[in-house]
């Protein structure tokens, strides 16, 4: 059953979507998640329940059928391991990737995503930190980590995954050496949202606003070990 790129796009929104939230999502979401109109998302929703991807409930928003979480995830896989590849073996920089991966996702045959797959290494998470899903489609797990934000001034964390969709938010967490497997101190949390940290081997302090803080999610040493 051939799916259309945007309705993969969909697919895929709605699955990251859930990801936080227990709740039904809403069209109001999808439509700011995929910059859209409502009424354009109402019309693509009627479609994907039509052939059996989504469970819509009128006024109380959408879920995933099974069907349809297996395709958004076969998606988000395709798209990570292509982060992953056009980094390590294009020499992309991170904050590039993205919107390439988003090109070719669509395209590429289970050969070709086996053979990335392969010459990667089978890697479990993508340059940004975020976790890609095995070849049986099985929801990966996720990492526990919390916003920067939400630490307090003396605690030192790791960071487990930063979001990949800004390219200046990239760039400039990758000039100060803000990355995955990073380890910060957090030397001063301001009222309006500004986190101060010093990351590992580097001496020089980082400023993160909040709009950039948001994006970077970390947890304590212990939590990840255990």
């Amino acid at each position: 059953m051939m799916l259309s790129d945007v309705m993969e796009d969909y697919l895929k929104a709605i699955y990251q979507l859930q990801q936080s939230t227990d709740d039904r999502i809403k069209t109001s979401a999808i439509a700011d998640e995929l910059d859209v109109t409502s009424p354009t998302v109402t019309s693509m929703l009627e479609k994907l329940e039509d052939r059996g991807f989504v469970d819509r409930k009128k006024y109380r928003g959408v879920t995933l059928t099974d069907e349809g979480e297996t395709v958004a995830l076969e998606v988000i896989r395709h798209h990570r391991l292509l982060e992953s590849y056009l980094t390590e073996h294009l020499d992309y920089d991170w904050s590039e990737v993205h919107e390439e991966a988003d090109r070719l996702e669509h395209h590429i045959s289970e050969d070709f995503e086996a053979r990335v797959a392969a010459a990667l290494g089978e890697p479990e998470v993508d340059p940004h930190g975020s976790p890609i899903p095995g070849a049986d489609l099985e929801p990966p797990q996720r990492p526990d980590g919390k916003s920067v934000t939400e630490f307090d001034e003396g605690d030192v964390v790791v960071v487990e995954e930063v979001a990949d969709r800004d390219p200046e938010i990239l760039s400039y967490l990758a000039e100060h050496g803000v990355e995955p497997g990073v380890e910060l101190e957090i030397l001063e949390v301001a009222p309006f949202g500004m986190v101060t940290a010093r990351s590992s081997g580097r001496d020089a302090e980082v400023s993160l606003p909040e709009s950039v803080a948001h994006h970077v999610r970390v947890a304590q040493p212990a939590e990840i070990e255990s």
